[in-house]
């Protein structure tokens, strides 16, 4: 069902879903300066749905993902998010909400001169604290065995102790979902996740990350520049301009003519 010009709003399917309904955004409102790089968003997202954001540069893909965790704050609107106020928590209800929220960055925000093993158990850090989440060999036997068991979902146990800048593109991005999963998410967020790989290294991470998430019956929403990409992997798909959104649709009903009112 396709709609222009709105969003999955008050009378859209997810947000009629009641008690399903994981995040939802009313008027959200991201400016810098004199610029208005979001402007009154409002969407809605239900449990285990899979959402693509797409749009050209500058739509405002990133910020908006951003912002519903704060990691850039909004200027202005509502963020609700597993029934929370997200605009209104302080800073350790922030902290407990975005333990249940992983995020996958395209630069993978990994530490270079560690092994693939403790980037992965740093995953645990949202919801414990000390000296054995930093490094592998202080991790306790059942955290350590947690973060190998995410390194064979990724299909890099044998990698385990190498140092991460040591692994190709596509084998740190897979390090980086492992370390995401290792903080037991109930929602995923993923900021363009294989942009910076080549296209056979991306489209294995991607298959690989959806089909993760999918397994486990996470809510994803996710950025990316590839429009295969929000078809192939997504049940919805969201399209981003000058700050707004212009179409909010089931991916099986994107097609030429709604690619350009997105993309112009």
């Amino acid at each position: 069902m396709l709609k222009f010009n709105t969003s999955a709003g008050e009378d859209s399917p997810a947000a009629l879903a009641g008690d399903r309904l994981e995040i939802r955004v009313k008027g959200l409102v991201k400016s810098f300066g004199r610029a208005t790089v979001l402007d009154g968003v409002d969407l809605a997202v239900n449990r285990g749905e899979a959402v693509a954001l797409v749009g050209s540069n500058g739509a405002g893909k990133s910020t908006l993902l951003r912002c519903l965790l704060r990691l850039i704050e909004p200027s202005g609107g509502v963020v609700e998010m597993g029934g929370a106020d997200v605009l209104s928590l302080n800073s350790s209800g922030l902290r407990r909400l975005r333990s249940k929220v992983g995020f996958v960055f395209q630069k993978h925000n990994l530490v270079p001169r560690l092994t693939a093993l403790t980037n992965v158990l740093h995953g645990a850090q949202s919801r414990k604290r000390g000296p054995r989440v930093w490094w592998h060999m202080l991790a306790t036997d059942g955290e350590r065995q947690e973060a190998m068991r995410c390194l064979q979902l990724v299909g890099l146990s044998h990698v385990a102790e190498q140092r991460v800048d040591r692994l190709s593109g596509g084998q740190s991005q897979r390090v980086a979902i492992a370390r995401a999963l290792m903080q037991r998410p109930r929602i995923m967020f993923a900021d363009e996740p294989v942009a910076s790989l080549d296209p056979n290294a991306g489209e294995e991470v991607m298959r690989l990350f959806v089909e993760l998430i999918r397994g486990r019956g996470l809510t994803l929403v996710y950025t990316s520049h590839s429009v295969r990409h929000a078809l192939e992997y997504s049940d919805r798909v969201i399209g981003l301009r000058d700050g707004r959104i212009e179409m909010d649709s089931d991916s099986s009903d994107l097609n030429e003519a709604t690619l350009r009112r997105i993309y112009g």
